[in-house]
């Protein structure tokens, strides 16, 4: 199968393509690996609304949960052995894009129980299940970067695990993040591990910045206001890529666990779906490029960026200082910032805690009709 040439121009550029979406059906019919094949993706994220979204709408299903009730599991077990089973599954149609790349790619996440987001304690413990249930090295523990996540996020890299971090939303806690990750490694180092086997990405939410804000610059409706609609989630995005250029290639604190064969925790672009219709569909792809990243896309994105996307890699580097002047004109005309963040990450939780819930209560429901 030939790749598409603008997906394979955009991993040329560095970029590895990653796809934000899962399913049993997805693997067991070879569009996965359709995937890889035709559209350069080396990777898959998952989450608890792409879960909810393949377990809830097909009966793929049916038959495991029908047998795993039968043998007396509860929910929680019951959808920790059928989202452990994907995963696993799909680490097996990627483990050649993983032993190509080096471990760099061929990866698939899958993310703790969104109700420990606030309890490090719990989430260190989930980790570590997930790890071991799935058992492939390729897998990705995704942790999301809440204050209570930062320090689980050290601790289970200290195990040895490979974590994707979710979630985040500001430079600030990108920042911590970083903190974070090389405390990790530190730890990993002390207790024996091979670090050059841990893998990172930092996951920095796009969309998500900009329909917020937006929303806020047409409330507040100047026209100086609404010349800045559309800019916030680029440069949000941008000024991470700077913070990672400073830690990663010009700090002094990587460069010694770099020599014990760390590798740099990349950053991830998530949530690049356009979700303003009045925007470029491929916008949060065609503006992101640089080396070293990735991008994790919808089905619906990826279709149009192979459709029609372009490949500006002049998009992010030396772009910081553009960058915070747009955060700067943002403050200026009444934004608030750390505000904005504040509930964008209050809100991901929420809104893969009622994803979570919702999967939970129609597999629940499937439990008790196994059972009747």
């Amino acid at each position: 199968m030939t790749q598409n040439p603008k997906l394979a121009e955009l991993s040329a550029a560095g970029v590895s393509v990653w796809l934000d979406d899962l399913s049993r059906d997805l693997i067991a019919s070879g569009g996965l690996q359709d995937e890889i094949d035709g559209r350069s993706v080396v990777g898959v994220t998952t989450n608890p609304s792409i879960f909810q979204n393949s377990i809830a709408n097909a009966d793929t299903y049916d038959e495991q949960i029908a047998r795993l009730a039968a043998e007396g599991a509860d929910v929680d077990a019951v959808l920790t052995a059928i989202t452990t089973d994907d995963v696993r599954a799909a680490c097996g149609v990627f483990e050649q894009v993983w032993t190509d790349s080096d471990g760099v790619d061929g990866r698939v996440s899958i993310e703790v129980d969104p109700r420990l987001a606030h309890d490090t304690d719990a989430t260190v413990a989930q980790a570590v299940e997930l790890w071991n249930l799935v058992d492939r090295p390729n897998t990705l523990i995704k942790i999301p970067a809440t204050k209570a996540g930062l320090p689980a996020i050290t601790r289970v890299l200290a195990e040895g695990i490979s974590v994707n971090v979710t979630l985040i939303f500001s430079v600030e806690r990108y920042g911590e993040v970083i903190d974070a990750f090389l405390n990790g490694l530190d730890a990993a180092l002390e207790n024996g591990h091979d670090i050059s086997k841990i893998v990172s990405v930092a996951s920095f939410f796009v969309s998500r910045v900009d329909t917020e804000i937006d929303k806020r610059l047409d409330a507040i409706g100047t026209p100086e206001a609404l010349e800045l609609r559309g800019k916030a989630g680029l440069a949000n995005a941008r000024l991470a890529y700077a913070a990672f250029q400073e830690v990663f290639e010009l700090g002094v604190r990587f460069p010694d666990l770099k020599a014990q064969g760390a590798r740099p925790q990349r950053a991830l672009w998530a949530s690049t779906g356009v979700k303003n219709p009045d925007y470029p569909d491929t916008l949060y792809v065609s503006e992101l490029v640089a080396p070293d990243t990735v991008n994790t896309m919808p089905g619906k994105t990826m279709e149009a960026f192979a459709d029609h996307g372009w490949v500006n890699t002049s998009s992010i580097v030396g772009k910081a200082a553009e960058s915070r002047e747009v955060f700067d004109a943002l403050t200026r005309v009444g934004i608030d910032l750390p505000d904005v963040f504040a509930l964008l990450e209050s809100e991901g939780v929420s809104k893969f805690e009622a994803a979570w819930d919702e999967l939970l209560t129609a597999t629940a429901a499937q439990i008790s009709a196994a059972k009747a």
